[in-house]
């Protein structure tokens, strides 16, 4: 059995075609027998629109969606597919979905450990998303452990090539693109899959994306806010105070003058995300110091804000939506 995306896409792409002509075939032929029932061959044709289907047709772009689908509300891409698969994989990283049972596996009451077997979730249920590789258990990390699981160790690359050609992001390398989709796209998919109504949320620093994490709502508790502040953000300043001493040696050192202008650039990027954090570090200290749970049956546009609220004043942490 093939361990490769690329042949998986392939087949889930031809049995959506056959679901889709036996569909359409079937309503044909429903709409023969009534005709021929009521005796109206004369006025109706059992002919059923391909656009009027209600089945999923996959296309590998939208260049290749032909005439008679559009208007469709069921036709979909290779990027819509890799998308719902990078979706399904941060699920699995925060235990909504597990690789062991079906369907859901956590969405609030008592955790049960004994569903995750083959890939084990995120323990804090924190995941950062950083625009540089910097930590092991990052959001690509955990994405890369969670193919080997699921696909092989041996096809991960060939994998993380299709996954990123798929995506288009911008980026040298197949990580750095889909490290690139996580930073800029993945909240946004998510904020419209789920109709403003996100379940993954995105601590979010601003637009220099000093720092970014998703939390996973039915798994927030009242030190959520407080354990991404000291664990994660400070973490992250501290790693930005690093580099940037790092680059100024670089510069101070160096007889290369190319690489004293990416240093200098680089450290002045730095720089922009070290005080972005702090600024957001001020705001998100008061929010911590609350200790702010949520109650789920308010839903989630509720919860949303009371998180960011405290002594009725509203602080945006979150990504907004």
């Amino acid at each position: 059995m093939s361990k490769l995306i690329s042949d998986k896409y392939e087949q889930w792409k031809e049995e959506c075609e056959q679901r889709f002509l036996k569909l359409k075939e079937n309503e044909e032929e429903l709409n023969r027998i009534f005709i021929d029932i009521y005796g109206l061959n004369d006025e109706l044709t059992p002919d059923v629109a391909d656009k009027d289907i209600t089945v999923h047709r996959v296309y590998d772009s939208k260049d290749d969606v032909p005439e008679s689908m559009k208007g469709s509300n069921y036709v979909r891409t290779l990027h819509d597919e890799i998308v719902s698969l990078l979706s399904y994989a941060v699920g699995c990283m925060f235990g909504r979905y597990s690789l062991d049972v079906d369907g859901l596996a956590y969405a609030g009451g008592e955790w049960d450990e004994s569903k995750y077997k083959t890939f084990i979730p995120d323990a804090d249920n924190c995941i950062p998303i950083t625009d540089e590789e910097y930590f092991e258990d990052d959001i690509v990390g955990l994405f890369c452990a969670w193919l080997k699981k699921v696909y092989g160790e041996d096809t991960l690359e060939e994998n993380l090539d299709f996954i990123a050609n798929a995506l288009g992001n911008k980026g040298k390398t197949s990580r750095e693109v889909i490290r690139n989709y996580f930073l800029t796209d993945f909240i946004k998919d998510h904020i419209k899959t789920y109709q403003k109504r996100p379940i993954y949320w995105l601590f979010d620093s601003g637009k220099q994306n000093g720092f970014k994490a998703l939390v996973y709502m039915h798994r927030w508790n009242a030190d959520t806010i407080g354990n991404v502040r000291v664990e994660y953000l400070h973490r992250i300043q501290r790693v930005y105070e690093k580099e940037i001493t790092r680059m100024q040696e670089i510069i101070d050192n160096s007889h290369d003058n190319k690489e004293i202008s990416n240093a200098t650039k680089r450290k002045e990027k730095l720089q922009k995300q070290i005080k972005e954090t702090k600024d957001y570090d001020a705001k998100i200290a008061h929010l911590a110091l609350s200790r702010i749970d949520i109650d789920l049956d308010d839903g989630v546009k509720v919860n949303y804000e009371k998180v960011q609220t405290a002594d009725g004043k509203k602080m945006q942490i979150l990504a907004k939506i």
